[in-house]
């Protein structure tokens, strides 16, 4: 298995007692749904080696406490380590909804169909999570991602469709 078969699950901060727990700091809006994980994907130097995990409950409201089943690790030098699950085991995403990477290369289209540019990457890293988009003249745009814009997510055709702003494109 490679990263790119993979989604970032959340980076070990650090231990936790003294009895091998470790801290994930997870990146997701759903955590009760990573509770009873089985196994991780810890990425060393690119690699992401299976570990598979003895204890595991959340702690706090983004972080889980998880211990390996293999007690001989070291686990100081698992902080700082990211951790990532298969793509794979994510549930199917229907109507409107979708995950960031599964739309990259999908054309954003407004309601008329007209083609604004691909989705090269999803902005998450502020307030307002955006759209980066590659225009057909070579331009960067970030459109703002908002639930009542989004009109169709066409995974078939792997378009998006979106009620723009007047002037939204031309900013």
């Amino acid at each position: 298995m490679r990263l790119e078969d993979c989604y970032y699950l959340g980076t070990i901060t650090r231990t936790h007692g003294l009895q091998g727990h470790l801290v994930v700091k997870l990146d997701t809006d759903n955590p009760q749904a990573y509770n009873n994980l089985e196994s991780v994907l810890a990425d060393f130097n690119h690699v992401p080696v299976p570990f598979f995990i003895k204890q595991c409950s959340l702690l706090g409201n983004n972080a889980l406490k998880i211990k390996f089943e293999d007690e001989s690790i070291d686990v100081q030098k698992f902080i700082g380590i990211d951790l990532y699950l298969p793509l794979s085991s994510l549930p199917p995403l229907q109507g409107k909804q979708f995950y960031y990477h599964e739309i990259i290369g999908f054309d954003l289209q407004n309601e008329n169909r007209w083609s604004a540019g691909k989705i090269t990457a999803v902005h998450d890293n502020s307030p307002q999570v955006c759209f980066i988009i590659k225009t057909p003249e070579e331009k960067e745009l970030y459109i703002p991602i908002i639930n009542d814009w989004i009109i169709d997510v066409n995974r078939s055709e792997r378009f998006i469709s979106m009620t723009l702003p007047e002037g939204i494109l031309d900013l």
